[in-house]
């Protein structure tokens, strides 16, 4: 029974190892890098639609982060090009095929953040909600049609 344990404590961790995606070693880590940027705009987003959702809507605190996701809102973009469709990019082959299309996706996405931001300093939780929606729906339109 001990040996199972030992056998256990020592593969189990190299099998999960071996169960993960595959490293970005591309130089300068492009997929890495615009992951990142994604996850900063989430880090900033869902905040906000916490407050929408289950409150307390704090007006002060949610322009604060809708001004930081002004500021984030162009930081994954300059990440993506035709050699970073490579693993570990969770991004559809759409993406590369429909440049024109992903364009269009990622200027609602800009404009959404911009208007949010534009919105928040009113304080209006009614019209903050409505523009945070849009802009959810942009986030969503370009998950479905270019992520995997």
């Amino acid at each position: 029974m001990r040996h199972k344990i030992r056998f256990f404590a020592f593969f189990l961790p190299l099998l999960l190892t071996a169960c993960g995606e595959p490293a970005d070693t591309h130089p300068g880590q492009p997929v890495t890098q615009r992951r990142m940027a994604f996850k900063e705009i989430i880090n900033h987003f869902e905040p906000m639609g916490v407050q929408l959702r289950r409150g307390p809507f704090d007006a002060t605190k949610f322009l604060t982060l809708a001004r930081q996701l002004d500021q984030l809102k162009e930081t994954p973009w300059s990440h993506f090009g035709a050699d970073t469709n490579y693993p570990p990019t969770k991004a559809k082959a759409a993406l590369w095929k429909e440049p024109e299309k992903f364009e269009a996706s990622r200027q609602e996405f800009i404009k959404a953040v911009s208007a949010l931001a534009v919105v928040a300093e009113s304080g209006d939780k009614k019209q903050i909600a409505t523009s945070y929606e849009t802009l959810h729906e942009t986030c969503r339109s370009c998950h479905e049609a270019f992520k995997e």
